[in-house]
């Protein structure tokens, strides 16, 4: 599958930046969601009132990238679930989100992209 090669050991993961995240692919179908946390934000849950947000590794813990890379794949896709400060801070200025899509819960920012 195109996204797995991408995560795969090639020229846009070999980059060292300092800023890495978890991406992890979900397939649904034909469907591709893409998950995707900052890496301090792993196994935690952050709450909010009602609100209640867990970054398991379940869900997120994929492979650790650079933010570079996750930003390119974050481009290829209609479905993606992004959470913690480098990754939407990132995502907004290459205009993959709107900064009036991100929620706070907890101190922290999360966006849900979904195309149809």
């Amino acid at each position: 599958m195109a996204l797995e090669k991408k995560l795969g050991k090639n020229n846009i993961i070999g980059k060292d930046l300092s800023m890495k995240v978890y991406l992890k692919v979900h397939y649904n179908e034909d469907n591709a969601t893409i998950a995707c946390c900052d890496e301090e934000l792993l196994n935690q849950v952050f709450r909010e009132g009602n609100l209640r947000i867990e970054i398991s590794n379940q869900f997120f813990g994929g492979k650790l990238i650079n933010l570079e890379a996750a930003i390119k794949v974050l481009k290829e896709v209609s479905f993606f679930n992004i959470v913690g400060e480098n990754i939407i801070e990132k995502a907004i200025d290459c205009n993959l989100l709107p900064r009036d899509g991100v929620r706070l819960i907890g101190g922290v920012p999360m966006a849900i992209k979904m195309m149809f």
